[in-house]
């Protein structure tokens, strides 16, 4: 019995601390709950509802003094409250009604939020087919964050069972959430309208304007934009008169307004609140020039385009003048961009070759075959030969059941690409955990195989040549992120042919991948040129621990962008729990056979707790069925920002048509290539001053989760996943061209002066 309770209670710790991590408990659901910081309660303006009715509920929150939480655009930092509605079925909700906010400003940090008590109301319309008699229950998972020196993330399960009616009762509460709703702030009784001029943006209205107020009266103003970026909120506003006009004067944000655009926002005059719509015009200077109100008004284009539903990509004018089919997009800049059209299965296995070779290159790859070459130091030369071998069809079955998952998609009609997997949460965090796992062994903390004889071999925990055959699994499973130069023509020729020569070409690239390998064991000469053996391998192997954590690290930021800070979470809680399972194993692993027993149970209880995760990130990141309204906080910010916008076929379609040049980037961030090219050649001042300089219209396509448009366009150039570039120049008949896959600076600006005339 005390060697269950030993075996036990690890397990119920394990799963405890996951149920924590994946925030899902709750307590059974009331209308209120409280925090050291916060009491929160959800009131109705109706005791009894009725079919039909527009029920005004309320979010209150009462805040413990030095205490703050946040506005729709929160500022600098933070994020604003969220609630997620259960109703009935057939009731929608608004968004949250927001009351004027206050400015806090701690240190170099401005903030926008609410102290001791804020009502946010929310109007939720009852459907027609309720039933007199019934209950309607209403249900409210509310999320804050709440601040003073520290923040502390929060939320509570609120719910309410209403009685259904012929008609609506009022509430107790009902004349409050009456005068709640009238303090809101209404539509400004004057004409403002904004300008952008040098940095900065200029909010102008009459001076006898506000309420009728005189320009005396006028002594303190503010605008609070709804959505994040568009300001510095650090920088104190400018308040003076100008003729009979205000003039309100800030400097712009990391996500500047656009001319032609409105900007929504709050305009606060000496304490009192009015909204206001702004038509901004003027442009900005950008350093190389200004950014005039045509390139400016392309983000509301854009964002009208995403709203619309998508035309179908094969007939979208965008489809009609990007590309002639059939012809073969001109190459500029270096021999990198090769085209798939005009491929033979040869010339494309070729390609394949010499990109696998390349792929050894890549951060994830090396160095799980620099250990591996490690075991190249013991054994005999026939040994060596099984082990090359064997990792050599690892490699080849891996990049075979690739190629076979990718024929099934395709036969299903779903478009697909090379990393199509990094598409999916899920696959990135096991893989996430997978690299932190192998880091933990090559750092000694976790014994997962036997010597020098492969990372991989841990995985099947067999001795001999299976950890060589599951090495080569692991190396083809951690280069799939990675797009070598060669490799983007051979793909898009392999998945637009039959399933022979498809298979064809995923071999030849894993033959690629695994020839270095390969030469090593069946070349002594080659081995006789490795050091001796002695105790650098060891510091060898622990220093190749640290590019399996950065890989972990990163695989973590694609898991952000894909599933936002619950994904995070997530992740973060299993490698916790893995490190808890290495642990237990390793402090265990040499005791008495009755603690091994022990400890092993309690490892496999704290890997079960971090499996029992997964199915948790499937809900995060999967769409939700529930109705959210909340406010555009800057944990997640806009799609586009000062230097790009988002790609869509319709917004290349309308610059296409008015002959501007435009600079197509479709990338993704589960993309080593993609995220190097950016920092090096796309990111750099000289590239965004040349886009400036020329004239050149930037978009941006994100593939990090599937997205049929850029699927589309993949397709149209022969080109089966990211990176792709694409410049097209001035002018409505030209076609685009296509850029290397790896870019410099002088690649890029190459191209634009070329082809921006």
């Amino acid at each position: 019995m005390r060697l269950f309770r030993l075996a036990i209670a690890p397990a119920l710790a394990a799963i405890t601390l996951a149920t924590f991590t994946s925030a899902s408990l709750a307590a059974p659901p009331s209308d209120r709950a409280a925090t050291d910081e916060v009491q929160v309660r959800l009131i109705s303006d109706s005791t009894q509802v009725a079919p039909g009715q527009t029920l005004l509920l309320a979010l209150e929150q009462k805040i413990a003094p030095h205490w703050h939480t946040y506005w729709k655009n929160p500022g600098d930092s933070g994020q604003p409250t969220s609630i997620e509605w259960k109703l009935p079925q057939g009731a929608t909700a608004s968004d949250i009604l927001w009351p004027a906010p206050k400015r806090f400003d701690v240190g170099p940090i401005t903030n926008y939020g609410y102290e001791d008590r804020v009502v946010l109301l929310t109007e939720i319309r009852l459907p027609q087919g309720l039933t007199p008699g019934s209950t309607a229950t209403i249900g409210a998972e509310a999320t804050w964050l709440v601040c003073r020196e520290e923040c502390i993330p929060q939320q509570a399960t609120l719910s309410l069972s209403l009685p259904v009616g012929p008609t609506a009762k009022p509430s107790l509460e009902h004349s409050a959430l009456a005068v709640a709703r009238a303090a809101l702030p209404g539509p400004a009784p004057f004409a403002a309208v904004a300008r952008l001029e040098g940095r900065d943006l200029i909010v102008n209205w009459p001076a006898a304007g506000a309420g009728g107020a005189s320009a005396r009266e006028a002594h303190q103003a503010l605008f609070l934009p709804e959505a994040w970026g568009r300001i510095q909120h650090a920088a104190k506003p400018q308040l003076d008169r100008d003729g009979q006009q205000w003039r309100l004067r800030m400097p712009v944000g990391d996500e500047p307004p656009s001319a032609g655009k409105p900007l929504d926002g709050l305009l606060l005059i000496d304490g009192q609140a009015w909204a206001v719509r702004l038509p901004v015009s003027g442009s900005l200077d950008t350093g190389g020039g200004t950014l005039s109100s045509n390139t400016a008004n392309a983000t509301n284009a854009t964002n009208a385009g995403n709203v619309a539903n998508a035309t179908n990509p094969a007939t979208s004018p965008a489809a009609t003048t990007t590309k002639t089919p059939g012809a073969t997009a001109t190459a500029t800049a270096g021999a990198g961009a090769v085209e798939a059209a005009g491929l033979g299965l040869w010339a494309a296995m070729g390609l394949a070759l010499i990109g696998g070779l390349i792929l050894n290159l890549m951060p994830c790859v090396f160095p799980v075959l620099a250990i591996k070459a490690l075991g190249f130091l013991h054994g005999s030369a026939s040994t060596h030969r099984r082990q090359g071998l064997a990792y050599t069809a690892g490699v080849l079955a891996a990049f075979a059941a690739l190629g076979a998952v990718l024929l099934a998609l395709r036969g299903a009609g779903t478009g697909v690409g090379w990393g199509f997997q990094f598409q999916s949460p899920l696959f990135v965090l096991l893989l996430a955990w997978l690299m932190f796992v192998l880091g933990l062994s090559l750092a000694g903390l976790l014994s997962i195989g036997a010597g020098f004889a492969g990372v991989g071999q841990g995985l099947a925990e067999k001795p001999g040549l299976s950890g060589s055959f599951f090495t080569g699994v692991l190396a083809t499973v951690v280069a799939t992120p990675c797009t070598a130069p060669f490799m983007g023509a051979a793909m898009a020729y392999a998945l637009a042919q039959p399933a022979v020569e498809l298979m064809a070409v995923f071999l030849a690239l894993g033959l690629g991948l695994a020839l270095p390998y390969l030469a090593l064991a069946w070349w002594p000469a080659l081995q006789r040129r490795m050091p001796r053996p002695g105790p650098w391998m060891d510091l060898l192997k622990q220093a190749l621990a640290f590019p399996m954590f950065a890989a972990a690290i990163w695989l973590v930021w694609v898991i952000a962008q894909q599933a936002g800070p619950m994904g995070v979470l997530v992740a973060l809680a299993g490698m916790g729990l893995l490190a808890l399972a290495a642990w237990i194993r390793t402090v265990s692993r040499h005791a008495t056979p009755r603690w091994r027993w022990t400890g092993a149970g309690a490892a496999l209880a704290a890997v079960v707790a971090a499996a029992a995760l997964v199915p948790t990130l499937g809900g995060v990141a999967g769409e939700d069925v529930a109705v959210r309204s909340g406010g555009s906080g800057s944990t997640s910010g806009p799609s586009a920002s000062a230097d790009h916008e988002p790609y869509s076929p319709e917004r290349l379609a309308q610059l296409r048509a008015q002959g501007k040049p435009v600079f197509v980037n479709l990338t993704a961030s589960w993309c080593i290539t993609c995220l190097v090219n950016e920092r090096v050649a796309l990111s750099t001042d000289e590239v965004r001053q040349a886009f400036v300089r020329e004239g050149v219209t930037y978009l941006k396509g994100d593939w990090t989760r599937q997205d049929p448009r850029i699927t589309e366009l993949l397709k149209q150039h022969d080109r089966s996943g990211v990176p792709l570039y694409l410049f097209y120049p001035a002018g409505t008949g030209n076609d685009a061209q296509v850029l290397p896959q790896l870019l410099t600076p002088g690649i890029v600006t190459t191209a634009l002066r070329g082809g921006a005339a």
